[in-house]
């Protein structure tokens, strides 16, 4: 007896692995091939093997071993200063927000999640000029003359600023939508027993959203690895490379207005893609542990 299949579902599937297969999937095949060959993106890539990660990684003479080891440091530099902030302060906004004497939650939420649409580069050009000592808000008002861009640890401070401001909003909605599902009879019997705001915050808030915590986790830090319009928009790189991470270099190799060096680029994009899945594994597992 013959079934009948159901070809409904591929009309849904369908289209989604296509477009994974075509934007994602193919594109990065072939990017980890051309990592191994010597390529300018005009003419046919040259197999060269693993020459390209021994430059990168063991030749310390080799402008592409500082790029690639300058720019991971200032990468990681990043990441460790943008993500507490990116899961600390939209979980505490979060709970607020859920504060029963808070009025206007949806009117909060909606003024904290703007700045999430707004592009990074009109983002960039709004905080350049509050952080600019003649026309900014730094100068005028507070009299400072700094020269944010310019010195260090100023340069990270702005570059930060800017990641905040446009990125609490979307952990914020996760969280909130997460802390609703908690049941409210386990805050009320918290209530009777007479714990107290920080009691409850540790006691049930946290271990209920755990697994959203560790999903915004590791996600945020893969995202921050990611870093490119925020550096090159406020510091351009600067001052002295302090600023200039990874994705920079890889951009400046891939699509400089010489010669491309696509394929040195792509090892070093391989190099770390590696190094953001090594990390978000640990955290899964150390976090995922913890929470069980």
């Amino acid at each position: 007896m013959n079934k009948k299949v159901n070809l409904t579902p591929l009309f849904f599937v369908g289209p989604h692995v296509i477009l994974f297969a075509v934007f994602i999937f193919l594109p990065t095949i072939y990017g980890i091939y051309a990592s191994f060959t010597q390529w300018n993106l005009i003419g046919d890539p040259v197999w060269v093997g693993l020459e390209n990660y021994k430059t990168i990684l063991f030749d310390e003479k080799s402008t592409f071993h500082f790029q690639f080891t300058n720019g991971l440091k200032n990468t990681l530099i990043f990441v460790g200063l943008s993500v507490p902030f990116l899961i600390i302060i939209p979980l505490l906004i979060a709970v607020a927000l859920e504060h029963k004497k808070v009025k206007m939650k949806s009117f909060f939420q909606s003024i904290i999640y703007i700045p999430g649409l707004i592009s990074i580069s009109a983002g960039a050009l709004i905080w350049s000029l509050i952080f600019n000592k003649q026309l900014g808000i730094t100068g005028n008002v507070f009299g400072s003359e700094t020269v944010w861009a310019g010195n260090q640890p100023y340069a990270w401070i702005i570059i930060i600023v800017l990641t905040i401001w446009g990125g609490v909003g979307g952990n914020m909605i996760i969280y909130r939508a997460s802390i609703n599902g908690v049941a409210k009879d386990l805050y009320e019997s918290a209530d009777i027993d007479g714990a107290g705001p920080i009691r409850k915050f540790f006691s049930i808030t946290l271990p209920s959203i755990r697994f959203p915590l560790i999903y915004t986790f590791v996600m945020t830090t893969a995202g921050t690895f990611n870093v490119f319009g925020e550096p090159l928009m406020m510091t351009n790189g600067g001052p002295e490379q302090s600023t200039h991470v990874l994705m920079m270099y890889i951009r400046q190799l891939a699509f400089s207005h010489g010669e491309s060096i696509a394929g040195m680029a792509s090892a070093m994009a391989v190099l770390l893609g590696l190094v953001i899945l090594v990390i978000s594994a640990i955290q899964y597992y150390v976090m995922n542990r913890n929470a069980s």
